[in-house]
Order: structure tokens, then sequence, then C-alpha cells
């Protein structure tokens, strides 16, 4: 019977073995930079259409900066902040997978350890 250092060494040489590189993040994180990037130039859009409607009396004269600005500036911002939930929830939920994963690992060891205290486990895990 092996014992679990046994098996952890094993797959870390395997592991090693394949020549794996480590996920590289820039382009999530660049994307997440981006959202917010975005989330900001849509604020900035909306405050400069308000501020040139606001100095008009005519509703005419009016439109153009409402559309220019708040109707571009939602856009901006709501994209941005589409693309800052995608990518700041993706890195959460990934790190929760690997949590649970962990966790999951530890209480099936611990249930083969409480298996092979009663005797009822088998020799071969």
């Amino acid at each position: 019977m092996e014992t679990n250092t046994q098996r952890v060494e094993e797959f870390k040489q395997e592991v090693a073995s394949m020549h794996l590189s480590a996920p590289v993040d820039a382009s999530e994180r660049t994307w997440l930079l981006v959202g917010i990037g975005l989330a900001v130039a849509g604020i900035v859009f909306i405050v400069f259409g308000w501020y040139g409607a606001s100095g008009e009396a005519e509703v005419a004269k009016q439109v153009p900066y409402i559309i220019s600005g708040a109707v571009v500036g939602l856009g901006f911002v709501m994209a941005g902040c589409a693309l800052f939930l995608r990518y700041s929830l993706g890195r959460y939920l990934r790190f929760w997978l690997v949590r649970d994963l962990y966790e999951q690992r530890a209480q099936t060891d611990r249930i083969i350890e409480a298996l092979h205290a009663t005797g009822r486990g088998r020799e071969e895990f």
C-alpha cells in the first residue's frame, strides 16, 4: 500500500515530466481593466452630455448632447460593467472550484482513513 505522500510525489513527477507552463491570466486582467475603463469613460460621457445640454435653452439643441453623451455613455457603462462582472466572477468562481475540489479530496481521505480504522476498507486504497 502506498502512502498519500508517495502518491503526491509520483503525481508531481508526472506533471513535471509533461513540461507544462503555468497559466497566464494577462488577457483576463486586460479585459477586467478594459471593463473598468469603459465604465469610467461612460460616466465621463454622461457628465459631458449633461454639461453640454444644460447650457442650451432650446430642446432641439439639447438633443445632440443627450444622444452623444448620455446614450453612448450608458452603453459604455453597461459594456464596462458586463466585462468587469464577467472577468471578476470568473476569477472568483475558479478559486471557489479549486477550494471545493481540495475540500472534497480531504474529506475523501478522511473517509478512507475511517474505513481503514474500522477494518472495512480495502487495502488497495
